[in-house]
């Protein structure tokens, strides 16, 4: 079930959020019991096939953690039931999303015919991570004894179960734990509202309204050098507003239930260096990489030649994460090597003098919107030959048209990148903090003016009205 969906909008969201609220007023559990009964059904709608493998894993890692919660096994018997955990996690992980990309690597290589087709479960990486991170924690005497019923619903809570957040246990389940979350708050669900609506426009209107720019650059045909940029550029905006969209309507849809997501989108093409890149882009998977990966391998406490080793390891799965492909390997590479020029250059490069200090970060700013740009390429593409050759079309610049129609396309993403550049996020909009469960207070009197909602309810109605049968996020398939 999609967000920007009628039945999702129309049907499913009101009658989950009437539910909740009216068990609420008896009992705190049975809301918790309602939500996680409809996150089952969301996820059933799609995926029916697969409900009983999500249900098997919540049930394998609630064990597994309450092993290591209770602190009774030799610390050498603990260690072992974390890394079957962790190991059970991923070789489900494994066998769904990379059994069929191993096997073609084996065709490749021995000539063998080896045909692996396995359907992937929508969300499984998401729904993995979250638990492993919760086994470790678990491991490291992090997590408090938590309820079945809280705990499943961490893993299933519909607003994040299909691409994200990866959520934390201790962001999450001390509010499912709360009795204020089960009773409405007019403020939170207005707030609410306006954030989706935000986000659905941001989807059905921007980011699905410059699909149609990507096709040319990444299809069959042999585009020119203005015709594989704006193909590029086109891509690098569709996949922000579209992955900024699905954030912000997470967010809104679990503030009407009185419950904040952590923030997963910052801003991103605002960063003047790939640190901040990162920083700001899928803000809760870097986190995790750094949290769960990067820092055990070491991170840098061994010297800088093994942080830069640590970091390309840590890229590499990160870009094998998103999927099961070469060139997902090549992003999460190019990616590498940047954080690793990034932090060689804050390491050895010269100082800014002052003077120079604005110049340099807009040189910064350029250089690192190119960088990602070119990444998103490898990103975009079916196979690596596609990307080097698109890139070599952008590399080319005897060949060009620019034609009517490749100079509105031009002023089409002109217009994108100023929304990016310069247009204050949803956040700061709404002023929305999840660690301080804070949104709005900066506009308590914008929300009673009758202009403000009439704008709010307008984005609404463009983003209901831009909602197109064939408009899946692309974090989907991640």
């Amino acid at each position: 079930m999609l967000f920007n969906s009628y039945p999702f909008i129309f049907v499913f969201l009101p009658i989950v959020l009437a539910g909740y609220f009216w068990l609420g007023r008896s009992s705190n559990l049975a809301p918790v019991l309602w939500l996680v009964l409809a996150s089952l059904v969301f996820y059933s709608v799609s995926n029916w096939q697969f409900v009983g493998l999500l249900l098997a894993s919540v049930a394998f890692n609630y064990f597994i953690g309450w092993l290591l919660i209770a602190k009774q096994l030799r610390s050498t018997t603990r260690f072992a039931v974390l890394t079957a955990g962790v190991a059970g996690d991923l070789l489900v992980l494994g066998t769904f999303k990379y059994a069929g990309f191993f096997a073609a690597n084996l065709n490749a290589l021995f000539s063998t015919g080896i045909v692996v087709n396995i359907l992937l479960p929508v969300g499984i990486s998401f729904y993995t991570f979250t638990q492993i991170a919760f086994l470790v924690d678990a491991y490291r005497g992090h997590v408090a004894r938590y309820a079945l019923p809280h705990y499943a619903l961490f893993v299933t809570y519909f607003p994040h179960l299909i691409a994200g957040p990866i959520l934390h246990h201790k962001d999450m389940i001390p509010q499912f734990e709360s009795a204020r979350t089960k009773r409405p708050d007019p403020h939170l669900i207005l707030c609410g509202l306006i954030i989706f609506a935000i986000g659905l426009f941001k989807k059905t209107c921007l980011a699905d309204g410059i699909q149609p720019l990507v096709a040319p650059a990444f299809g069959a045909n042999y585009p020119s050098f203005d015709q594989a940029w704006i193909g590029a550029l086109a891509y690098t905006f569709q996949l922000y507003f579209d992955f900024s969209g699905y954030s912000d309507m997470a967010i809104g849809i679990s503030l009407m239930f009185g419950i904040f997501l952590p923030l997963n989108f910052n801003s991103p093409y605002k960063a003047t260096s790939i640190v901040d890149f990162w920083r700001r882009w899928h803000m809760t998977l870097s986190q995790f990489l750094r949290d769960y990966l990067y820092i055990p391998l070491g991170g840098n406490r061994h010297g800088r030649v093994l942080r830069y080793v640590n970091l390309m390891i840590t890229m590499l799965l990160g870009g094998l994460w998103h999927g099961a492909a070469w060139t997902f390997v090549v992003w999460g590479a190019l990616h590498g090597a940047y954080l690793c020029v990034n932090h060689a250059w804050s390491n050895y490069g010269p100082a800014v003098a002052p003077r120079f200090a604005r110049p340099a970060n807009a040189a910064a700013f350029v250089l690192t919107f190119v960088s990602v740009v070119v990444a998103w390429v490898f990103f975009r593409a079916d196979s690596i030959s596609s990307a080097t050759f698109v890139l070599s079309r952008m590399a080319d610049p005897t060949n060009i048209v620019f034609g009517r129609g490749e100079m509105a396309n031009a002023m089409f993403i002109a217009v994108y990148a100023a929304i990016a550049w310069f247009a204050p996020n949803t956040q700061e909009i709404m002023g929305y903090d999840h660690r301080n469960r804070v949104v709005g207070e900066n506009l308590n009197g914008w929300l009673r003016r009758p202009g403000f909602l009439y704008a709010a309810a307008a984005t609404l109605a463009f983003g209901v009205l831009g909602i197109s049968q064939h408009s899946e996020f692309i974090y989907f398939r991640f």
